[in-house]
Formats: C-alpha cells, structure tokens, sequence
C-alpha cells in the first residue's frame, strides 16, 4: 500500500495569506468531502477542487503570491495524482517544488518551506512509482528521507522508508524492502501512527509473500486488518483484504481466496481506489484460471486490462500476460 500523499491528502501548508477569503472559504466547505473516501461524488468534487485551484492560482499569479502559488499547485498535483493522472501529477509537484526552494525569508518560514519541499519529494517520488519509475522513484523518496531527518519531521520519515521498501519490492529487491518496512514500522509504532503501523505489516507482508515465506506473509496481513477495522479505516481493509488474497491463491487456499477478494473490490468500488481494484481483478482472474474456470477468468483479465490502461499503470503489462496465458490475444 503506497503511503498518502506526503502532507495529507492535501498540502495546505503556509494557509493562504488573506487573500480572497470567500473563495478560500467555498474551498473549505468542499475539502472535507474531497478527503473522505468512499463518497458517491468522490471523482466529481476532485474535478471541481481543480476548477477551483485552477481560478486561485491564475489569481495568485497575477498578484505575486508565491505562497499562495505553491500551495495549490501542490494541491492540483495531490487532486491530479488521485484521478490517476500522474503525468500531471508530476507537472504541478515539480512545480511547487521549484517554489518552495526559492521562498522563505526568516529562519521560522525557511523550516516550512522545508518542510513543504519534503511534501514536494515525496509526491514526486510516489507520482513516478505509479507510473512504474521506481528508479526515479526512489531518488526522490531518498531525498525526502534525508530532509525529513534533517528537520525531524518523523511522520514524513516514516512515509519515506515506507515508500522506498516499496520501490524496492518492486525492483525485486525484496530482503532489502524489508528493512526499509521494519524501519518504517519501528517508527510508526513509536509515534503512534497506527495507520502507518497497518501500511508497514501489510507491505512487509506482500515482500514475504514473494520471498515464498506465505505462513509470515499471511501473519503479517492478518495484523494489518485487524488494526485497519479497528481504527476504521476501509482504504487500509482493502489492502490488507488483497493482500491476503494473495497469499491464499500462492497456497491454494482458494476458496478464502475468493472470500478476501471479493470483499476487498467491494470496498475498492466503494472508495474509489482504482489501481487496487484493478490488481484485486487480476488476482480474481488468475483464481479463476487456477479453478479452471477459464471464461470467468477472462472476464475479470478484460475488466483487469481495461481499469489498467486507462490509469496508465504497469500492471497493465502483468494483464497482457494473463490474458496471453488465457487465450485471448490482446
């Protein structure tokens, strides 16, 4: 599971500066919705959040707000990310990022801006990974390790390493994702972060997952849901629900298999995280090839390939295979 975009859902560091109050406050009324998944007009308020930001920003521009600048261009790299469209994505946070480096006169706006630019790298880190850059991914959530060490900033740290072991997983450099997840959850514990805590178990797991180890993967992702339920977080139930889906296809256990999975695109749907609902109907895809239920299982390949290329994700490559595998040509 990948962390949060670094700062929150949205980067709101600095606030505005007393600029155009009613329309900073239209905006406030329609944040907390913006911030609440599972939302029946999840996609439509991110789409009006833009319109929105797209107005303030043409406004802070005319009138010299720099910081009011950087702040909703982090924030359409934040709304853009979560439609999927990460090339924008990376647009605006490279954007903000060039700012952030350049504003900040006193010592005490310096430290927010610093801390506003490890927002930046991570956003950045995290746009690329979802297109599959784990290379690149991985400079900039190592840059924004390091400055969130430097400023003690022990939340966006332990977002960083999170975000490395999951860069490296996908490198197939699995032993070393693992210290990077038990460091993050080392410092999730210690903070009290207990969805960090939920997102490190769960990563941890799906890397043990690969390495075959599938009684501590299962352990781990058990741990994961038991505390997503607790502290009623859904995005974090699916995830862990998926990655127990995982593993109990690897050991054939498939009839829990169709259970967790089933429950975890219910919830997908429901919140509206399309990257792990399309890996959600892989994985139906390859427990119904494992059944042999072959037609069922191109249904779900076809729902699979179809959610992947439209958000423009590797998986895409990994659907192709399967329905190759299937015999449908694609």
């Amino acid at each position: 599971q990948a962390s949060t975009p670094s700062g929150g859902a949205l980067d709101r560091t600095g606030g505005n500066s007393g600029q155009f109050p009613e329309f900073i406050s239209l905006l406030d009324q329609i944040l907390p919705l913006f911030a609440i998944p599972g939302t029946c007009l999840y996609q439509q308020l991110l789409r009006n959040c833009i319109d929105f930001y797209q107005q303030y920003l043409t406004i802070a521009r005319e009138i010299g707000d720099r910081q009011g600048e950087s702040v909703v261009l982090g924030n359409l790299g934040n709304a853009y990310y979560s439609l999927g469209q990460y090339e924008r994505a990376i647009d605006f946070h490279q954007q903000h990022l060039t700012i952030v480096r350049e504003i900040g006169d006193s010592p005490e706006e310096r430290l927010r801006q610093r801390s506003s630019e490890g927002a930046a790298l991570g956003n950045l880190g995290n746009a690329y990974y979802s297109l599959g850059q784990y290379e690149r991914a991985i400079d900039f959530h190592q840059q924004h390790l390091t400055l969130a060490r430097e400023i003690g900033d022990r939340r966006g740290e332990g977002n960083a390493l999170g975000s490395l072991g999951n860069a490296y997983h996908s490198l197939g450099q699995y032993e070393r994702a693992i210290d990077f997840h038990q460091q993050y959850l080392t410092l999730a514990r210690e903070i009290g972060d207990r969805n960090g805590e939920a997102i490190a178990l769960g990563n941890m797991g799906g890397s043990y997952c690969a390495l075959g180890d599938f009684t501590k993967a299962l352990d781990l992702q058990n741990q994961k849901l038991t505390i997503a339920r607790e502290i009623q977080s859904r995005q974090t139930e699916s995830y862990a629900l998926s990655g127990l889906g995982e593993a109990f296809i690897k050991i054939e256990r498939y009839v829990e298999a169709s259970e967790v999975l089933q429950s975890a695109l219910g919830i997908c749907q429901e919140t509206g995280e399309r990257s792990l609902e399309a890996e959600v109907l892989k994985n139906l895809a390859e427990l119904h090839q494992a059944l042999g239920e072959v037609e069922t299982a191109r249904q779900y390949g076809q729902q699979a390939l179809a959610l992947a290329t439209e958000l423009g994700i590797p998986l895409k490559a990994e659907c192709e295979a399967l329905m190759q595998k299937l015999g449908e040509g694609v």
